[in-house]
């Protein structure tokens, strides 16, 4: 074997104990990684629902797991459906205040909590954990909120699709809305460098595609053709994934954060109109 072939398989192996290293590394240390690129908390408010007039009551509620959770009902008119709000994985409830309005506006009642680590909650975020917290959310909407389960919609905007899924997985919802979903953690680091090279290895963590096929109450899935964070592809996906009854609307031009703003008063005509005859 000549020198130079030498040296060529010894950076070879080189490199395979390097990747395999990586690999195990990841493995070991997925869970918080995961939680780094994923999870982006903002500790304090930065708006109050007075500042918009709005009626609503303050409240904390417990998880199974003991953390102390902070949420915001805001009862809409008469005994119409509640948006059980979950919202997606950065800022808090406050960052959410302007499209509460615009849902009050359109006949909706909504409760917005933030989940675990994010600003008036306590413990810190994690995909086990933040499902206990839309469960730990319904039921306090569906006991002391005073709302029956068959008023509820789950309503899940981007990493809250997850969260709004679960729940109606696991308790009685009048029906879920999806909006910008992505079909799960593995596929979207595939869809970025340089986590794509990693992404077979990864486990199906938020796994919305391979739980989407067990609902049983009608769907709304929502996504704007131009997002560039989760591929429209991935809501079309989790749509023909879903049994019937179920419903597409794409917004055309809008991206990842600006759905209701550029789906204006169509969006909200039809956000109103499946809550209150989703089937």
């Amino acid at each position: 074997m000549s020198r130079g072939i030498g040296k060529l398989l010894e950076k070879v192996i080189y490199l395979g104990v390097f990747f395999a290293l990586l690999v195990a590394a990841v493995w070991i240390f997925y869970d918080k990684i995961e939680r780094f690129f994923v999870f982006y908390p903002f500790a304090s408010l930065d708006r109050y629902p007075d500042e918009n007039r709005l009626t609503y009551r303050d409240v904390y509620f417990e998880t199974r797991d003991g953390e102390r959770l902070h949420g915001w009902f805001f009862p809409g008119p008469g005994d119409g459906p509640v948006l059980l709000f979950c919202h997606g994985n950065a800022g808090n409830i406050s960052h959410r205040i302007e499209n509460i309005e615009l849902l009050l506006d359109a006949g909706l009642g909504v409760f917005i909590f933030d989940y675990r680590g994010f600003a008036n909650s306590t413990g810190k975020p994690s995909e086990s954990g933040v499902y206990l917290d839309g469960l730990a959310a319904y039921d306090w909407l569906t006991t002391e909120g005073g709302v029956s389960p068959e008023k509820v919609v789950a309503f899940g905007r981007s990493l809250g699709a997850a969260v709004a899924l679960e729940t109606a997985l696991a308790r009685e919802v009048r029906a879920v809305i999806l909006e910008s979903p992505f079909t799960s953690t593995k596929e979207m680091a595939g869809t970025m460098f340089p986590f794509m090279l990693l992404s077979p290895l990864l486990p199906e963590n938020f796994n919305n595609q391979g739980k989407i096929g067990s609902l049983t109450v009608p769907l709304l899935v929502i996504h704007g053709d131009g997002d560039r964070i989760v591929p429209f592809s991935m809501g079309e996906r989790l749509y023909r994934l879903a049994p019937e009854p179920k419903r597409f609307h794409p917004i055309p031009g809008a991206g990842h954060n600006d759905t209701y703003l550029v789906g204006g008063s169509e969006y909200f005509d039809t956000l109103a109109s499946f809550a209150a005859a989703p089937g």
